[in-house]
Parts: structure tokens; C-alpha cells; sequence
């Protein structure tokens, strides 16, 4: 979250996948160094593994300006799905690699031993054979001829009403996701209790049925929202300019009714919450490319590393950074009148929990606030590099 605005900074000055590169040998090496760290250093291990983001900032931050650049419109929307699909796709294929593995070897090390070759690989070839256009170049057949200063940059950014709402509507996308992936396998869990259908776990290490299940749900989710979304957007720019937010805001909106139902029907079947999961995590995923599509549009290609950057840090700082906890400190002030029941346990989870549906029905207003602004601050966008670009046949050779 902290080195994301650092490299947001270098992607908007300096040769990209050289940076992004590096960022993915970083990541890949530090992650390798970590599994050879022994029990006695378990703070160097923390360490380590928090150095990690820094590889993923650098990442994040810079690979959509990259396919910012080499595509327009409907196009550029395909390749940013396709570069999304990456993030449900490596993750679930990651525990699958990662657990074979551990498996395999007999030893848990080795978890973290076979992700840093396949990165190391695709650092590699970045490096080697994906090209590195001029900014700007889908977008204007011309040469950039003057940058901004960062400061310039930061405040035309505060001005941009459509990225301001669309960031803070990620942010809420963020909170939901980071709340969720820490606590809905343990409501289940305590769900079932309540039914009766498994005992409440005493052990230090418990089943991890339900985040396997929850891990599965999200991955084919995430595939299934990019792909929908993507189609959905393409299909509604043929009828509204303003297509882009107004998907992401029904989909929010969509969203937390099924989330809301979660809480609903677990207390009497797991299954129904699994099929409310699915069906709310499937929309609430649509926004993801689109996203990044609503940036790419509203600003210009001096600053998108910048601005991608800084969407990232709100929606780490505003959402998944503290979401977890917040949910947790609720919870476990409700549980304390009745801390020895199973059923005021479970509910007082689901009480928590149900904050998010709010958030996320919040983020759904912003991405109607965003289509209010969309078209005006596209059109500044278009007119400002218009401005600080020149005609190729001007350029002196």
C-alpha cells in the first residue's frame, strides 16, 4: 500500500517494464530467500513476506498503463479483462501449485519454492519481448511533448470527480472482499454449528473445508465477473456513453442484496449461502476491469501510473487494510453479553458482517456519481493531451 504512490511516481517517468520487471524479480526472490528463513527468525520471516507487496506495487501500479497504451476502447476493455482474469486465476491455481507441492515434498517450504521460477519466467520474458509504447500512443497520434510536476499531477487528480467517486467506490469493493475472505468461512462454520451438522472446533488448527470451499467460490467468481462484465459494458455502450460506471453501479447494487441474503438463509442451509456467495461475489467482481477502463478514460497518459497508484492505496487504506478488524471488534463487542452461546456467537458474526452489504450499496452511489461526471471529465481528459501533444510530422528527426 505504502510503495504503490513510489512507483505510481517512476511508471509516470521513467521505462516501465524495466520497473515492473524488477518488481517481479523482487517479489519472486524475497519470496524464494523466505522459505529457507528458520523457526528462530520468525520475524525476519514476517518481514519477508511483508516485502512482498512492494513487488506487487510496483506491478499493479504500472502493467494497465502498459495495455492503457497499446489499446483503445472496446479493445483496450478486452485486454484489461483478460489481464484481471490473472488475479481469480493465479490465486486459486496458486493453493492448488502451492499444496501439491507441500505435498509432494513432504514439507511445507516448498509452498513458497515453486511460485518465484513461474515468476523469475514471466519477468523475464516482460523484460525480453513486451514492447514499451510511447504514452499516450493509442490515444493520440503524436508525441507528448512536456510533463507535469507529481504536485500538478496530484492535484488535477483531487479535481477529477470520476476518478475521486470510482476510487472510493473500489475502496468499497476492497472492504467487502477483505472482510469476507477472513470471516465468511468461519460463519459458516459457526453456521453449521447452529444446525447441528458439525461441532464447534476446539483445536488449535481446524478444518479448513469451508475456506477451501470459499477459496473455490471466489476464484471461479472472480473469473466469471470479469468475463460478464466485460461483455455487459461492450454490449451497454452502444446504447449510453455513460456505460462504464453505470454496470459497475447496478452490479453494487445487485450485489448486496445477495450478500444481504447471505445472513438470511445461512442460519437453516449452507448450501443457499453458497449459491447467495456466489451470486453476490459474481457481481460484486464485474467492476474490476471496468475500473481500470473509467481511469483510462478520465486521465491522461502522463499520470495513469500515478493515478492507478493512488486508487490502489485508497482502496487498501480505506478497505481490506482495516475491514477485517473493524468487522472482528464489532463482533466480539456484541459477543460479550452472551460469549458462551454457539447461536449468539454465530449471529453476533453475522450482525458484524452485515456492515458490508451498507459499505458496498455506498460504493454502488459513488459509481452513480462517477456516471454523472463521466462524460465531462472525459471530454477535459481528451482536450488536455490534445494540448500537450504534437503531430508526429511536426517532431524533428
Amino acid at each position: 500500500m505504502v510503495a504503490a504512490p513510489i512507483f505510481g511516481y517512476l511508471g509516470d517517468r521513467f521505462n516501465r517494464k524495466v520497473i515492473l520487471s524488477c518488481g517481479i524479480f523482487f517479489w519472486s526472490i524475497v519470496t524464494l530467500l523466505s522459505s529457507f528463513i528458520s523457526k528462530e527468525c520468525y520475524w525476519l520471516f514476517v518481514l519477508s513476506r511483508g516485502l512482498v507487496g512492494i513487488g506487487e506495487s510496483s506491478y499493479s501500479s504500472i502493467s494497465p498503463t502498459i495495455i492503457g497504451d497499446l489499446f483503445t476502447n472496446n479493445s483496450r476493455t478486452m485486454m484489461l479483462s483478460v489481464f484481471y482474469l490473472a488475479i481469480p486465476l493465479g490465486s486459486g491455481l496458486g493453493y492448488i501449485l502451492g499444496s501439491s507441492a507441500k505435498v509432494a515434498a513432504g514439507d511445507w517450504h516448498w509452498a513458497l519454492r515453486v511460485s518465484p521460477l513461474l515468476g523469475i519466467t514471466a519477468g523475464t520474458l516482460i523484460l525480453l519481448f513486451v514492447p514499451e509504447p510511447k504514452r499516450g500512443s493509442a490515444d493520440q497520434m503524436g508525441r507528448i511533448k512536456t510533463r507535469t510536476s507529481w504536485v500538478c499531477d496530484m492535484k488535477a487528480l483531487a479535481k477529477n470527480r470520476s476518478y475521486v467517486f470510482s476510487s472510493l467506490a473500489s475502496a468499497a469493493v476492497s472492504f467487502a472482499t477483505g472482510a469476507f475472505g477472513m470471516w465468511i468461512p468461519l460463519y459458516l462454520a459457526r453456521a453449521q454449528v447452529v444446525q447441528k451438522t458439525a461441532e464447534a472446533c476446539t483445536k488449535e488448527i481446524c478444518s479448513s473445508t469451508d475456506s477451501l470451499i470459499f477459496g473455490a467460490i471466489t476464484c471461479v467468481t472472480g473469473l466469471l465477473g470479469v468475463v460478464i462484465g466485460a461483455a455487459t459494458t461492450r454490449l451497454c455502450r452502444q446504447k449510453t456513453e455513460r456505460a462504464d460506471p453505470l454496470v459497475c453501479a447496478v452490479s453494487m447494487l445487485g450485489s448486496a442484496i445477495f450478500i444481504c441474503l447471505i445472513f438470511v438463509v445461512a442460519k437453516k442451509s449452507i448450501v443457499g449461502a453458497y449459491v447467495c456467495i456466489f451470486i453476490g461475489e459474481t457481481l460484486l467482481f464485474l467492476n474490476w476491469a471496468i475500473t481500470a477502463d473509467i481511469l483510462m478514460f478520465v486521465v491522461i497518459p502522463t499520470r495513469r501510473a500515478t493515478a492507478v497508484a493512488f486508487q490502489s492505496f485508497t482502496s487498501h487504506l480505506l478497505g481490506d487494510a482495516g475491514s477485517p478488524y473493524l468487522i472482528g471488534l464489532i463482533s466480539d463487542a456484541l459477543q460479550q453479553s452472551y460469549a458462551t452461546s454457539a447461536l449468539w456467537r454465530f449471529l453476533s458474526l453475522g450482525y458484524a458482517l452485515m456492515l458490508c452489504p451498507f459499505i458496498i450499496v455506498l460504493g454502488g452511489m459513488f459509481f452513480l456519481a462517477t456516471a454523472l461526471f463521466f462524460l465531462d471529465d472525459r471530454e477535459k481528459a481528451e482536450k488536455q493531451l490534445s494540448q500537450l501533444t504534437r503531430p508526429t510530422s511536426a517532431v524533428k528527426v
